[in-house]
């Protein structure tokens, strides 16, 4: 059974149609880049697969049932901008955003709960590489550190599914390449199955098993907004790093068609 099965999803917003026709099986430990131009959907998808919004039609299962009404802890998320909270260390980031995972109520946890944490807290520190930042501020921290906080304080949970939108877009080259050896370090030993939009075709080549290319099969000039984007290429890939993406050529999908104006 798929670990994530979207079943017919549409999306729209007033007169736009956003997405239609959305039809996906993934399995656990897949690494999907998901790319397109902007304005197609890519984040939207992104932001129903966290149920921070939801389909006009069809539907969305993980592991078998039915996608929670509410982001929750079984799927984690970073964004492009970093979501830390700048008057605590990079520890205490940790610490807190394990408390609020694990103590909703009281966001607090204390005594043998609280010695646990900070040991998976130092066993994240050390696993993303902020060992030695673990006192300092975010203020203080490059871009690519304090997008490791973020990618640390979404693994805390454990999720089953790990969102990325962007995460590496406001990063120099440098650091990006640095930030793609840590994520796949990160995946190949927790075995996670991630979603990461990118706009950076080679970037996807580089990190995922599977490209998910998102585009308008249906376009009409005189309404733009009639017709929604869908997933138009669904390309595995066994070893991206050996792919010569100046070759790489594909050609449309059967369903791909130009609505009369």
């Amino acid at each position: 059974m798929s670990l994530i099965s979207v079943r017919d999803v549409h999306k729209g917003y007033g007169d736009v149609r956003v997405l239609e026709r959305v039809n996906l099986d993934i399995d656990k430990g897949e690494f999907c880049a998901v790319v397109g131009a902007s304005g197609c959907g890519k984040s939207t998808f992104l932001r129903m697969l966290l149920s921070q919004e939801f389909p006009d039609r069809g539907e969305i299962y993980l592991d078998g049932e039915p996608l929670a009404g509410e982001p929750g802890a079984d799927r984690g998320v970073v964004f492009q901008r970093y979501s830390v909270f700048p008057h605590l260390t990079v520890a205490e980031n940790l610490i807190a955003a394990f408390e609020f995972q694990s103590s909703q109520f009281f966001g607090r946890l204390f005594g043998a709960a609280r010695k646990r944490a900070f040991e998976r807290v130092e066993e994240m520190l050390s696993g993303v590489g902020l060992a030695r930042a673990r006192d300092l501020y975010p203020k203080s921290l490059s871009g690519g550190v304090q997008q490791r906080l973020a990618i640390a304080q979404a693994l805390l949970a454990e999720p089953k599914v790990l969102l990325l939108d962007e995460p590496f877009g406001a990063l120099d080259p440098g650091t990006r390449a640095d930030m793609h050896e840590i994520m796949l370090n990160l995946w190949k030993s927790r075995e996670m199955t991630i979603f990461m939009v990118t706009h950076d075709l080679n970037e996807g080549f580089r990190l995922g098993t599977r490209l998910l290319v998102f585009d308008k099969p249906r376009w009409d000039p005189q309404a733009p907004d009639a017709y929604g984007a869908t997933i138009t290429y669904d390309l595995p890939l066994e070893d991206a790093a050996d792919i010569d993406l100046s070759h790489f050529q594909t050609k449309p999908t059967e369903e791909t068609t130009h609505a009369e104006p």
